[in-house]
């Protein structure tokens, strides 16, 4: 048999419990409806041919709704044609996002010449690939902490031809 002292240990402890659980919803209540930074991919284009292959840029615009800068910890892409990965990587610390305005961020996507190459013979009749480009904005915020905001486009982007090799 629990003594007095049990029993009045165990209502303190439910208690406590019951305090911390409605905390915690009321922390998640509140961390869900705070605002966070909203992204959109506005152009892929082509930009050029170098030694290490093709590059393309993606203009993503995003929109900071706070008043103070907000460090961007990094960028992370995947460029894909059809289920076929043609490119991916990672950009750290690419800046930060303007208070209260838009940021436009240039994401430099290199495609390996071995990849373009099969993909120009895959490709032939219109020197265009039907393309998706996965993008993830990793941010710090205050309070909250890192997150990730996932961007996506779809299209078709140009292959280089002769010409832009020389």
């Amino acid at each position: 048999m629990a003594s007095a002292d049990e029993k009045v240990v165990e209502e303190k402890a439910s208690v406590i419990s019951s305090l911390l659980d409605k905390a915690k919803g009321f922390f998640a209540e509140k961390l869900a409806n705070i605002p966070t930074p909203e992204a959109t991919v506005d152009d892929v284009d082509f930009k050029g041919v170098t030694r290490d292959g093709v590059d393309y840029h993606a203009k993503v615009s995003v929109k900071n709704p706070y008043s103070q800068s907000i460090p961007i910890c990094q960028i992370s892409y995947i460029l894909k044609s059809a289920t076929r990965t043609i490119a991916s990587g990672t950009i750290p610390d690419p800046g930060s996002l303007v208070g209260s305005g838009t940021t436009v961020l240039d994401v430099p996507v290199k495609v390996a010449y071995s990849i373009a190459v099969s993909l120009m013979k895959d490709m032939c009749t219109d020197w265009d690939i039907d393309y998706q480009l996965d993008i993830g904005l990793t941010f710090d915020i205050p309070v909250v902490g890192d997150i990730t905001i996932p961007v996506s486009t779809q299209g078709e982007i140009k292959l280089p031809s002769l010409r832009d090799f020389f």
